[in-house]
């Protein structure tokens, strides 16, 4: 006769497999992130580049965020993102080209102001990045940054935008 704990057993096994979990839960390691586990990266389209910063991004909506992010919250940072710029860039422009006709009289160090406005602007752009990700972006499992990447055939760095896939936590897999 059999023992009732090996029917619980063999019915417990058998229910476990007729579900369609997106994992085995007794498998150690989950799934990769998902169909599109590569980053999408977003490069600047301005006609103004300022130590690798362009003066703006483009609001076309990548096929591969297609069922991850509305096309207007996309589009609305990106509009924010091109706000700042809009804002920093010009002003930026005015000290490089101050600075070059200053650079003899003073070895270099009129390129300064622009660094420190640059630097600035980063900052600005990755505060602005980590506050749409914490209110909107963390629920969708969707990540920002702003990150230098080398130009498709040189070796110069320009700023991009990027967008990384999070994978879910599963509360399925034991601990």
């Amino acid at each position: 006769m059999m023992d009732i704990e090996t029917i619980e057993d063999e019915g417990l096994s058998q229910s476990l497999s007729d579900l369609s979990l997106p994992f085995d839960p007794r498998s150690q390691s989950p799934p990769a992130g998902g169909l599109n586990a590569e980053p999408v990266v977003i490069r600047g389209n301005g006609s103004l580049t300022v130590f690798g910063l362009n003066n703006r991004f483009s609001t076309e909506f990548p096929q591969s965020l297609l069922a991850r992010v509305a096309p207007e919250e996309f589009r609305g940072t990106i509009e924010r993102v091109n706000s700042l710029l809009s804002k920093a860039l010009p002003i930026q422009m005015k000290w490089v080209v101050l600075g070059c006709f200053c650079c003899c009289c003073t070895l270099g160090c009129s390129f300064w102001p622009v660094i420190c406005m640059n630097k600035k602007t980063k900052l600005t752009i990755e505060k602005l990045l980590d506050w749409e990700n914490t209110h909107l972006y963390r629920r969708l499992n969707l990540h920002w940054k702003l990150i230098q990447m080398h130009l498709d055939s040189s070796s110069m760095l320009e700023y991009v935008l990027v967008v990384e896939f999070v994978p879910k936590k599963h509360i399925y897999r034991p601990d």
